[in-house]
């Protein structure tokens, strides 16, 4: 036998703020209609009970721009509506249940909608998953619905990034260190200088020598 979780909701003129509270959920379905039906069901709990709640809102609901949480604690969904008004009820027909009931700190009202800050709900700091549009799930879908998150594995694409690893490579650059290899041209430059000085200078030992020669020679011949 299913229970119902306990709903809390808010609202501005152009949004409802609902929060569906069931802590560690699994197999978690959530299914938002333009109509304004908004289905769920998931078990929790050590004997994983069934939780499960169906809500026809009070007007129409624009899917597309809706956004879903699912967090350790509760579900938090901003659902768009498709006129901009206040509703004042979160129920189109009849009482809303018991387990339904007004959350006091996301409470806006119409003459303070203006003011900073009023309303300005995103996913930012929610947990869980992070905000994902409704549309995303597809009709009640799950979890597995949800592992549209799998998308997220394109962003495992980021690790590709990790192939800016590669501008490791970089250090290739290290190679600039080859460079260094400059300091050797200039070394064997240096040498050649070296030798070249030698070389005159051995020649210039040898004309001397020859010089004497040619002087202690004609000196004899006197």
């Amino acid at each position: 036998m299913s229970r119902h979780p306990e709903v809390k909701w808010a609202e501005t003129t152009d949004k409802i703020f609902l929060t569906v509270v069931l802590a560690d959920s699994k197999e978690t379905k959530v299914n938002l209609l333009p109509e304004g039906v908004f289905d769920f069901s998931a078990k929790a709990g050590p004997e994983n009970h069934v939780y499960e709640l169906k809500l026809e809102l009070h007007d129409k609901v624009n899917v597309e721009e809706s956004k879903i949480n699912i967090g350790e604690r509760s579900i938090f969904c901003i659902i768009e509506k498709a006129e901009p008004a206040r509703w004042d009820k979160l129920i189109r027909r009849g009482k809303a249940p018991h387990y339904v009931k007004v959350d006091w700190d996301k409470w806006v009202d119409e003459d303070d909608e203006g003011n900073a800050g009023a309303g300005d709900m995103d996913m930012g700091g929610m947990g869980g998953m992070g905000g994902m549009d409704f549309s995303s799930l597809g009709g009640m879908a799950g979890l597995e619905g949800l592992g549209g998150m799998g998308g997220l594995e394109g962003l495992g694409g980021m690790g590709g990034m990790g192939g800016m690893g590669g501008m490791g490579g970089m250090g290739g650059m290290g190679g600039m260190g080859g460079m260094g290899g400059m300091e050797e041209f200039e070394d064997s430059d240096d040498e050649e200088e070296t030798a070249n000085s030698g070389d005159k200078k051995d020649e210039a030992a040898k004309e001397e020598a020859k010089a004497e020669e040619l002087t202690t020679s004609a000196k004899e011949d006197k």
